[in-house]
């Protein structure tokens, strides 16, 4: 299984980006993918997550409400829709899967990509 990401970029504080992640080699339609990020100097920490199956999101406090993660199996791809970017948000943004449900410890993901840049300047 490979995840790609991509969409990162450079924004301005108040706007938006929007992250892609493409997965192949496997089909994910009972998985769990989530975005995690990190910034320099600190730990990786999660973002954002969807059940690829039955839709369920969960966010962490410091992004809900300006983040949506959706999915479209279709295409095995999941969005990062990334809205109100504060320059707090700048970091290098990683997508992973996982089929241990929808946990925020970076440890149960066993299925990475290799992270995309987001530069927000203020």
């Amino acid at each position: 299984v490979q995840l790609q990401a991509s969409g990162g970029g450079l924004a301005q504080a108040g706007g938006s980006l929007r992250l892609s992640c493409a997965s192949s080699g496997r089909t994910f339609n009972n998985y769990v993918m989530a975005w995690f990020r990190q910034a320099p100097g600190k730990e990786r920490e999660f973002v954002a997550a969807i059940h690829s199956r039955f839709g369920f999101t969960n966010y962490a406090d410091s992004v809900k409400g300006r983040f949506t993660i959706s999915g479209d199996n279709a295409k095995n791809t999941v969005y990062l829709q990334m809205n109100s970017l504060k320059s707090g948000d700048t970091a290098v943004y990683y997508c992973a899967a996982t089929t241990w449900g929808m946990g925020v410890q970076e440890s149960r993901y066993n299925y990475w990509g290799q992270g995309t840049q987001v530069t927000v300047s203020s």
